[in-house]
């Protein structure tokens, strides 16, 4: 719980000298209350007022899509440059990670988790899984333990299953379980510095598990043998 309330107290003091678009409602009684501060506005009609901005919970950027009804919206809009900073400062506070694929490219990604698509990666599921930043393993014997990103040093991948180095030094492996007991592919995404701040999408980057070697968090991460 610190370490939340730590996270929240730099990024506030961080948004103070950065002002992306700012979301009010007019209530009742015809006063502004705040909806949303400095996120960054994508969809703005008769019917919807969709918008992206970082969750600090969850360390990572989400999309919210808002139905108009009879309390009117009322938007704010900062310029190009405020949106481009205030997506470098979403990156400093979510995981980072330099993420290595079968073929050895390598590629550094801001603001990272898992999120879960049908096979193939297309269409929609038959039921809501939400992403994660975290890894849940089947161990050897038939045990489950959750790691979280902020915990994990370096992941390797090889043959389906997952071998964990932890901060401490611990190592884990097994399977990785996803959070349905449907088929579904895993994939890991987030920000490349391509990443352009008017996208739809809360993200630029988007493999699947199945398709990587290496993941290394931190921002001075280096890929290294998985040790499989």
């Amino acid at each position: 719980m610190r370490r939340w309330w730590v996270l929240a107290s730099l990024i506030l003091s961080a948004a103070v000298a950065l002002r992306a678009d700012d979301i009010f409602q007019i209530n009742a009684r015809g006063k502004r209350e705040a909806v949303q501060r400095d996120a960054i506005v994508i969809e703005n009609d008769s019917s919807y007022l969709v918008y992206k901005h970082f969750d600090l919970k969850e360390r990572r950027v989400e999309k919210v899509s808002l139905a108009k009804g009879s309390l009117p919206y009322v938007v704010e809009t900062s310029s190009a440059d405020a949106r481009r900073d205030i997506i470098s400062m979403w990156k400093r506070f979510g995981f980072t990670a330099t993420v290595t694929d079968l073929n050895g490219k390598t590629t550094r990604v801001a603001d990272a988790y898992l999120d879960f698509y049908p096979p193939g990666g297309r269409g929609s599921l038959l039921e809501s899984v939400p992403a994660v930043t975290s890894f849940t393993l089947l161990l050897t014997g038939g045990a489950a333990d959750e790691v979280k990103f902020e915990d994990i040093d370096h992941v390797g991948l090889a043959a389906g299953l997952l071998k964990i180095t932890r901060c401490d030094g611990r190592v884990e492996e097994g399977k990785f379980l996803p959070p349905t007991s449907q088929p579904v592919e895993t994939r890991l995404l987030g920000i490349t510095d391509k990443y352009d701040p008017a996208s739809q999408d809360v993200f630029d980057f988007s493999v699947p598990l199945s398709r990587l070697k290496e993941i290394r968090f931190g921002p001075q991460g280096a890929p290294v043998n998985p040790g499989f």
